[in-house]
């Protein structure tokens, strides 16, 4: 039976709990956690990302999270928490689904980028070349 994007979304939510910036910001305050954000690069050299969150595009978060992987990046751990993030908090819900099967325990979904903003944690602006 096929699945539709609303059953998906619904399904990612059950399993991957959504975290306000304020309490993002009290786990970010631990060594063992690690945010990664899931938006396409153009969005991350526009408006830059969550301070010290690691950008890995959605399409490739399996092949860099998976220690099996030939793409594999050290900085993901089974023992961390993983807290992910994106435009609007669908993209990340399914990538803290997808972690979630690939035996990460720990992950939560901080949601939308704009509302980190809003809130007033602390971004990284790409440089553009040349600047």
């Amino acid at each position: 039976m096929a699945l539709s994007i609303k059953q998906m979304m619904e399904a990612a939510n059950q399993i991957v709990p959504r975290i306000p910036p304020l309490k993002a910001r009290e786990m970010m305050s631990q060594d063992d956690v690690l945010v990664v954000d899931v938006r396409d690069a153009p969005e991350v050299e526009k408006d830059g990302k969550v301070a010290g969150a690691l950008h890995v595009s959605r399409g490739m978060l399996e092949f860099r999270a998976d220690p099996e992987s030939p793409y594999h990046d050290k900085s993901f751990s089974r023992e961390k928490t993983i807290i992910v993030y994106c435009a609007s908090g669908g993209r990340s819900a399914l990538s803290g689904k997808v972690l979630k099967e690939l035996g990460y325990d720990q992950v939560y979904n901080l949601g939308a980028y704009k509302e980190w903003v809003e809130s007033g944690g602390p971004v990284d602006h790409v440089i553009e070349p040349g600047m």
